[in-house]
């Protein structure tokens, strides 16, 4: 990131308004995919007390590989960089599968599935 020696009062007042409304999409675009990732996890959470009530394993390989690669066609499609929505999904994965296994434990523990233990 650049710095400018001259402040924010030295900028013209029609490209701080540019900015300001800029950021104002990000910022909803940034609520927006909370919101979706929310809903994911919800559906997420599903699958997990589903698995662990019929003891499948928390991870799912196979999956996993198609949707990554699912994931990479339409991050081109988009013109966005396919590595990078990959490693954007390896990480909701992987997020995706310790909160199966933490289910799973506490399924198999006779602990309700939503509760967590305590972690350190």
């Amino acid at each position: 990131m650049t710095t400018s020696n001259t402040g924010p009062d030295a900028t013209d007042p029609e490209v701080r308004q540019e900015l300001e409304r800029l950021r104002d999409s990000i910022d909803n675009i940034d609520a927006a995919v909370v919101h979706m990732l929310a809903e994911r996890f919800k559906a997420t959470q599903q699958v997990g007390r589903l698995k662990a009530l019929h003891r499948l394993p928390p991870a799912d390989p196979s999956r996993e590989s198609r949707q990554i690669a699912r994931l990479r066609r339409l991050a081109e499609n988009a013109k966005l960089d396919p590595a990078f929505a990959e490693k954007f999904l390896n990480f909701i994965i992987a997020e995706v599968i310790r909160h199966h296994e933490r289910i799973a434990e506490n399924t198999h523990n006779g602990r309700p599935a939503h509760e967590a233990p305590a972690e350190h």
